[in-house]
């Protein structure tokens, strides 16, 4: 099966754009005023005004769109596999568990927002419904949808009867209190201390993960639709699909994600879990038009070289960023300030893109994924 060249550069953009999400949590991670700057008070600066509309683009429509990608990326592999009349699902299994303990790795060692973990857990129950019909498809996400609507609105709803219960100052005084031990970890700890620190909170780190499998679920069968409807073809047909998820996914997205300028951050959830992918579906048909229109050559082979190094930019992303931000590193966090958040975003992004170019010049694939790939294969060699 040739390599579709545009999933590849869809891929690199949501990587980036991952990152352009998370580089706040690492450059403000134990800062109170951040927290209840979300809750209360945003527009009171103009700090607040440029985090809210970045949140409004970036937080979750990234997110979401690697997800749909990891979905398509599923498709592909079914279809590779029964092409070589190899059996499904067991070698595609282990390749989950391996990244199930790749992303427990980067968990403990890096990052306490992983991904990988849930992506694992997803992509082994998903591999039993890619063999499905489409139409059974159709009716799995009917199911789970409602599923994921009640737990987001659920979460919703005690936040927001938490948070008006008390005035703005309790909630700020609050927020202080609870973020006291993770700045001292994040500020003044050692690699070590952090690491510790992951393990003792597992289960609180990771209730995300586990809040998030039924909408993970979504958007990898959606992911499998779009693959199998030719969404990602270079033809006639595939343009035409790509448009029509613009115009719904702009049309529809952005006016549900503007409501996260809301008092109060009534929508803060209702936008990253719910309003994002709607959004995110309409980035993949705003950054293929884009592509097709050659607006951005002098980018494409970059992203496209990130997309194809994904997995290993993905984890280099945060270890470049914990050296940034955290104490036991330039301790860059304690300053956070709005513009050096943004320009050591773009240095990130830029390093990246050197890296990937730099690698795929001597290797065919990242050295992450060669790892994975290898660790994969192995049993199955013979």
């Amino acid at each position: 099966m040739k390599r579709l060249v545009l999933l590849d550069i869809l891929r690199g953009f949501a990587i980036l754009g991952t990152l352009g999400t998370n580089i706040w949590i690492f450059a403000t991670v134990g800062d109170p005023s951040f927290d209840s700057q979300e809750i209360v008070g945003w527009w009171k600066t103009s700090d607040g005004w440029i985090t809210m509309l970045i949140g409004v683009f970036t937080n979750g429509k990234f997110l979401s769109l690697l997800t749909i990608l990891f979905g398509v990326g599923l498709a592909i592999k079914y279809e590779k596999t029964l092409e070589k009349g190899m059996p499904w699902p067991r070698a595609y299994i282990w390749s989950c568990i391996l990244l199930f303990i790749e992303g427990l790795i980067h968990f403990l060692l890096v990052f306490e927002w992983d991904i990988l973990m849930s992506y694992a857990i997803t992509a082994i129950i998903v591999s039993f419904l890619v063999k499905k019909r489409n139409r059974i498809i159709k009716r799995i996400i009917i199911i789970l949808l409602p599923i994921h609507l009640l737990i987001i609105g659920a979460i919703t709803w005690a936040q927001w009867a938490i948070f008006n219960s008390y005035d703005d100052k309790t909630i700020e005084a609050k927020l202080a209190e609870s973020s006291l031990k993770s700045t001292q970890v994040y500020l003044e700890g050692s690699w070590l201390e952090q690491v510790l620190y992951r393990f003792e909170h597992f289960l609180e780190f990771r209730i995300e993960a586990i809040m998030v499998l039924p909408m993970n679920t979504i958007l990898f069968l959606l992911g499998i639709l779009l693959f199998r409807a030719g969404a990602f073809s270079h033809h006639e047909k595939g343009r035409q699909i790509r448009r029509k998820l613009f115009k719904w996914g702009m049309l529809i997205g952005l006016p549900l994600n503007m409501l996260m300028m809301a008092d109060n951050g009534f929508f803060y959830h209702v936008g990253r879990y719910i309003f994002a992918p709607v959004l995110a579906i309409g980035y993949i048909g705003l950054f293929s038009i884009i592509l097709e229109k050659g607006y951005i050559k002098l980018f494409t082979g970059r992203l496209q070289e990130v997309g194809r190094t994904a997995l290993s930019c993905y984890i280099m992303q945060n270890i470049v960023a914990s050296v940034i931000f955290y104490g036991w590193g330039l301790g860059l966090n304690s300053i956070n300030n709005v513009w050096l958040t943004l320009l050591i975003w773009m240095l990130i992004s830029l390093f990246l893109m050197f890296f990937a170019n730099v690698w795929l010049r001597k290797f065919k694939q990242g050295p992450v994924e060669t790892i994975w790939r290898y660790a994969a294969n192995a049993p199955f060699r013979a």
